[in-house]
């Protein structure tokens, strides 16, 4: 039997009222009896009209309420926030490989040969002796730095396969033709990029040369306070506004710079220590210069300027300090054992080192600076896992307490000039959020009483 789809009444196809039906009375005559009768006449009730429009009424609104959570989930911002997380996960993972790497130069394996003292055929007078095979931190500085010559051949070719075509001639001459506009010769702007190569080895060599004495995770924090550095120098400098939270941070940094610096007890350890958190905060203040000179002396530059500009920097320290290696070989200031040079960790912390940088210089384009920045400080925990894991390093005491306050100085330091007002919208949100919810659960309530 075929039956009309008008015919059956539901809640999504309501029965059309007819006077001679829809308006009947049904008296104790004709009303239903059975087992199912409650049903029936709880069905019938559903079916006025006034409860049909208040349901598409809730249905229009949960479309538009799902509308707008796709268009907030999709729109430019949030893909923003998506790519800043995929960054801060690859510049922590790269920034702690990196550093983990160059310790394990350190700590490779030595050679050990047997060496007779004494006079005549004593045996009892052979002992092992230890050879470092690799304690070179210049070499390993100017090693890494060549690498960094790739930044502009990976963005040359990454225009190229760009959906915005451009020819080679047009991507090298904007790169150089932004640098011609704002006065740069090319004697000027060699000069330039000499001075940032010798600031950024410098840099480089004193982080490299404190994981030499400290752990990776030490160092790794001591570096953190780089950002804390960059706002003072930014605001002396390039006179940024003043923020009293960040002044905080400052102090909280410095407290704990003081507090790893005097994390060991014996007085020959004790020096060692404060030579190698001395020379970390060094390089921290070395980065800090760096950022900002290249802020002030070359301004806003674009990403071809900035891929140009590393390339310069890795060419000059591959042809101007390649001496300055063999002296210190030479010398034996520095032990190289080439027949037993780890090659495959100096490339592993050459690569990995790159990866950061490029993430940290080139990233700006899909995300915000925040989730680069914000790379450097997660490193911390993860770093602190490999050693408590790996090395059977203990976190406890001053030393614990110096990486928390530099942890801390630094998410202080990130926020923003107008943070009071992010702080108050969030709890204005927050208050909004309690309030839906509690009138969500009163109508829930009030739709089971019926």
């Amino acid at each position: 039997m075929k039956v009309e789809n008008s015919d059956v009444p539901t809640i999504f196809n309501p029965r059309k009222p007819r006077l001679s039906q829809s308006n009947a009375v049904l008296t104790s005559d004709h009303r239903p009896y059975g087992p199912f009768s409650h049903v029936l006449s709880r069905s019938e009730s559903l079916c006025q009209p006034e409860d049909v429009e208040q349901v598409e009424q809730c249905q229009r609104r949960q479309l538009g309420v799902f509308k707008r959570l796709k268009n907030k989930c999709c729109s430019k911002h949030a893909r923003k926030v998506y790519y800043g997380l995929c960054v801060t996960f690859f510049v922590t993972a790269s920034w702690v490989g990196a550093t983990h790497a160059i310790k394990y130069l350190y700590m490779y394996h030595p050679t050990k040969y047997p060496v007779l003292t004494g006079s005549g055929f004593n045996f009892s007078s052979i002992h092992q002796q230890t050879l470092m095979t690799y304690n070179a931190p210049f070499f390993t500085t100017w090693f890494c730095t060549n690498w960094t010559v790739l930044f502009f051949p990976l963005y040359f070719f990454c225009q190229l396969g760009s959906p915005n075509y451009q020819t080679p001639t047009d991507i090298l001459g904007e790169s150089v033709r932004n640098f011609r506009d704002r006065g740069f010769t090319a004697a000027h702007f060699l000069t330039r990029c000499c001075m940032f190569c010798m600031l950024w080895v410098f840099t480089n060599y004193l982080y490299i040369h404190a994981l030499s004495i400290l752990v990776a995770t030490d160092a790794l924090a001591l570096f953190a306070i780089n950002v804390c550095c960059v706002y003072l120098l930014s605001w002396v400098i390039l006179h940024d506004q003043f923020v009293g939270v960040r002044i905080v941070a400052v102090i909280l940094c410095s407290t704990g710079v003081a507090l790893l610096a005097y994390m060991d007890a014996g007085i020959t350890n004790k020096k060692k220590t404060m030579t190698g958190v001395l020379l970390a905060a060094l390089a921290a203040a070395g980065s800090a210069v760096y950022k900002v000179m290249f802020k002030k002396m070359i301004g806003d530059a674009t990403y071809g300027q900035v891929s140009l500009f590393f390339s310069l920097i890795g060419l000059l320290n591959a042809a101007l300090l390649w001496p300055v290696c063999l002296v210190l070989y030479f010398s034996e200031v520095e032990i190289l054992h080439w027949d037993r040079l780890p090659w495959m960790i100096l490339l592993s912390a050459s690569t990995l080192s790159l990866v950061a940088n490029l993430l940290g210089n080139l990233s700006v384009a899909f995300t915000y600076d925040i989730f680069i920045t914000f790379g450097l400080i997660t490193a911390v925990p993860v770093s602190a896992a490999i050693d408590i894991t790996i090395h059977d390093v203990q976190f406890y005491g001053m030393k614990l307490a110096g990486i928390i306050l530099i942890s801390i100085g630094f998410l202080l330091v990130m926020f923003p000039n107008n943070w009071p007002e992010y702080i108050f919208r969030l709890l204005r949100n927050i208050i909004l959020l309690s309030h839906s919810a509690r009138l969500f659960r009163s109508l829930v309530r009030v739709q089971k009483i019926d």
